[in-house]
């Protein structure tokens, strides 16, 4: 796995550990970093940097994803999917060097790995209609 795809991993963990437990585990996050990724200082380091650049910006996240999901409110989006999709979102509005492909592609990747089976068709259709919505074209 290359260290990017890690450092999207361990993020997307580390969000969905903020939305579950709440802002007290960044009391713990460079543990959490630590544990799971030990023999790499810099994908840490940008994992740190995405979740904590993610949640900085959730509202504005939340807001993107919810006018995609018309038909699904954000409280009805399990805590997997919705962390998948506010890094990817963050992703596609403020990571202007990470092309909107490889966004989507590890989007679903994540999906994927960690969620249900429906999940990554659901996290394309969103991310697209994100694309839509931000002007971005792949």
């Amino acid at each position: 796995m290359n260290k990017r795809t890690t450092a999207r991993e361990l993020a997307m963990q580390a969000l969905y550990q903020f939305d579950v437990q709440g802002e007290v585990m960044w009391e713990c996050i460079d543990q959490f970093f630590l544990e799971n990724c030990p023999e790499d200082a810099s994908v840490r380091q940008l994992a740190k940097q995405w979740a904590k650049r993610t949640w900085e910006n959730v509202a504005l996240c939340d807001d993107l994803i919810s006018e995609a999901t018309i038909k699904w409110r954000m409280s009805r989006l399990s805590a997997v999917d919705k962390s998948i999709l506010r890094l990817s979102v963050y992703q596609l509005k403020f990571c202007t060097d990470i092309p909107a492909k490889v966004v989507i592609n590890e989007a679903i990747e994540l999906a994927k790995k960690f969620s249900t089976a429906q999940s990554p068709g659901f996290v394309n259709g969103v991310l697209d209609a994100v694309l839509k919505k931000l002007e971005i074209k792949i």
